[in-house]
């Protein structure tokens, strides 16, 4: 499942909502001080369903991630049936909130971890716009395959006719 940005569709929409989290003291939840951003992405796979969101998180002067956070909002049966794997690991890695495995992680990265367990994702309206950002981003890869799949037969069409 490959990931890209949210604001690679909608750059209005997350520059007004991309949160960001400021350490003001080193050592506030085991990191120093700084602004933290939570890039949003998605997957873009289309007639995905996977209800996943990864969190970018870099500070202004990080040279790349400092975590990939991976979370998935619905209950562990639902990834369980979406894989068709009801192994707990499988399923726990699904869900999240987790470090992605096959991303890069700092040395800040659990307690990156921790900070989006504790404050993110105990916010219950933030929760819902990731949600709602993940229908408009679904929307707009769904709908971009429609597209091009109909272009494309419209395409050998027109070539069959010549």
């Amino acid at each position: 499942m490959p990931y890209v940005p949210f604001d690679q569709y909608f750059p209005e929409l997350a520059k007004r909502e991309t949160r960001f989290i400021t350490i003001f003291q080193d050592g506030t939840h085991g990191l120093p001080r700084g602004q933290y951003a939570f890039l949003e992405l998605y997957c873009d796979e289309p007639g995905c369903d996977c209800r996943r969101v990864m969190f970018y998180v870099a500070t202004q002067d990080s040279m790349g991630p400092l975590a990939i956070v991976a979370y998935g909002w619905e209950s562990a049966a639902y990834y369980a049936r979406w894989m068709g794997d009801d192994d707990p690991e499988i399923v726990r890695e699904l869900k999240g909130p987790v470090l992605n495995l096959g991303s890069p992680q700092s040395r800040l990265a659990p307690a990156i971890l921790h900070l989006v367990t504790k404050v993110l994702l105990a916010d219950p309206a933030y929760v819902e716009r990731l949600k709602t950002h993940y229908r408009l981003f679904r929307q707009a890869i769904d709908q971009g395959a429609r597209d091009q799949r109909r272009a494309e037969r419209k395409r050998l069409r027109k070539r069959k006719g010549r």
